[in-house]
């Protein structure tokens, strides 16, 4: 009687250890990152976009229809990207590989987009303003766009939500408007 006790809870046991790593593989493959570039090719049908970024490589992403697209008054939606290409963007996305899918798009058009590495000095208090020092010792200003978000490297959010914190390393994506560089993305390092 005893060992068939002792047998159920080894059962029950090796069922919620396997549960747990199942779970824990799940959220390892959910990587999040931001894709950088201009838009080479919108396919609706395939409901993919291809990203030529900086260094010349073309990152394929996949959307869905709860992607979302900020910064365009027609557009919405990743198939809404259709007829924009050439346009700078910066892609939220999840996953690795051909597994790469969008969740927002910020279409930022003919501006292009740089990045600064650095860490933030300082946050303005009741303004949308963080300074960053840089490994040289520049310190930098940014104005945070609208539609900013930080990617945490386990989520990415809306910059009210999450926000940029002093002394965080970060990787700052921004253009440039009317001499001030307007922060779209705070990735942290």
């Amino acid at each position: 009687m005893r060992s068939r006790f002792l047998q159920a809870s080894h059962r029950v046991v090796l069922v919620l250890l396997a549960a747990c790593f199942a779970i824990a593989v799940a959220f390892a493959q959910d990587v999040t990152h931001v894709v950088s570039g201009t838009i080479e090719k919108v396919d609706a049908g395939a409901k993919t976009i291809a990203v030529k970024t900086a260094d010349g490589t073309v990152e394929t992403v996949k959307f869905t229809d709860k992607t979302t697209v900020h910064g365009l008054k027609d557009a919405a939606k990743g198939a809404d990207l259709a007829g924009k290409e050439g346009g700078h963007v910066i892609v939220h996305a999840t996953g690795e590989g051909a597994a790469t899918t969008a969740h927002s798009v910020e279409w930022v058009g003919d501006k292009t987009v740089h990045t600064t590495e650095g860490t933030v000095e300082d946050v303005g208090k009741g303004t949308k303003t963080v300074a960053v020092k840089t490994a040289d010792g520049t310190k930098e200003a940014f104005v945070v766009a609208d539609h900013a978000t930080v990617d945490t490297g386990k989520a990415v959010g809306r910059y009210t939500v999450v926000g940029a914190k002093k002394g965080e390393h970060v990787t700052v994506y921004y253009t440039e408007e009317a001499g001030k560089k307007i922060a779209h993305v705070f990735k942290h390092l």
